[in-house]
């Protein structure tokens, strides 16, 4: 028996919203695994790319055993049942850009663990499945809707549950994703963040994040522009990303467009518009990361409202 789960790629922050925000977007991975009935024949994990722009050489770092984090995922599942992973066959066919903050390894940890649930008659709650997800990536913004779907904010509470609430985004607020062909490891780029912010900046950053929530809401364009801003980790993060700062500068005053963020740990951005002209982000945007020696692809999307899908 086998099981393919489709899973939508992920920003989290946008902003103000570190560690917590989270939007599904209409990029996926597939994950597939198969129980084998050979015995002894171990774990195969094989990643296949379905686009030019992921490189393929990028997986041979990526590790093909027990320590492959949707193999990890999986475990955790089958323990939590008090059972250990059987002969598996997990096959990973990407769409998503790698360390681009577009939570690529967050897509697999969920198919991974939705294929084994699935594969052992669906034990685990979506409960369960959202903290054990959060378990292998570490906190939740990603995980979150990657398994629900939409915008979500999300929280690991101290008993180690997931709490989350679903916003709805507003389908008239266009969403352009810019990806470079650089990566940006999540390991490096927490690596710049401060152990610990000034007094000023954590409540500079939860009054933002209440607005951005009530913007949102209420489809209030004006306040949402000045909503998306953040002290907490783009300050940071900005030397990391060749022309960023340049390209976020280029929109602050331009009407209809909302705001441009990292999408999550960066080096991605995220610009949010509504009634602007697409193709003059795509231009501003193209036209200062190519002074850098920089390639970009540029996508304008809205939010993924399914969240991860299995097709048999």
């Amino acid at each position: 028996m086998k099981v393919s789960v489709k899973v939508p790629a992920s920003t989290a922050n946008i902003g103000p919203g570190f560690d917590c925000l989270g939007m599904a977007l209409p990029i996926y991975n597939t994950v597939t695994i198969e129980e084998t009935v050979l015995p002894g024949t171990g774990i195969e994990i094989n990643m296949m790319s379905e686009t030019e722009t992921i490189d393929e050489m990028k997986f041979d770092n990526i590790p093909k055993d027990e320590n492959n984090i949707v193999y990890r995922a999986v475990e955790l599942l089958y323990n939590s049942i008090g059972q250990e992973p059987s002969e598996l066959k997990i096959n990973i066919q990407s769409q998503i850009p790698i360390a681009r903050g577009l939570g690529s390894s967050s897509s697999v940890i969920v198919g991974g663990l939705l294929a084994a649930n699935q594969l052992l008659g669906n034990p685990a709650d979506e409960a369960a499945l959202l903290a054990i997800a959060t378990e292998v990536e570490g906190h939740p913004d990603n995980v979150a809707p990657a398994i629900l779907g939409g915008f979500v904010l999300s929280n690991q509470e101290d008993d180690g549950t997931i709490s989350y609430c679903k916003l709805k985004w507003p389908e008239e607020w266009n969403i352009t994703v810019c990806i470079p062909d650089f990566e940006l490891a999540t390991e490096i780029a927490r690596s710049v963040l401060p152990k610990e912010v000034p007094m000023q900046d954590a409540v500079f950053n939860a009054k933002h994040l209440a607005m951005l929530v009530q913007a949102v809401n209420t489809k209030d364009e004006k306040l949402m522009k000045n909503a998306l801003q953040d002290r907490l980790h783009q300050q940071y993060r900005e030397k990391l990303i060749p022309g960023m700062k340049e390209i976020v500068d280029s929109f602050k005053h331009e009407d209809g467009v909302l705001g441009c963020v990292l999408s999550g740990a960066g080096p991605s951005l995220l610009v949010i518009s509504h009634k602007y002209d697409i193709d003059k982000i795509t231009t501003t945007v193209r036209e200062i990361w190519e002074k850098q020696n920089i390639k970009v692809d540029i996508r304008t999307m809205k939010v993924e409202e399914q969240g991860a899908k299995i097709e048999q």
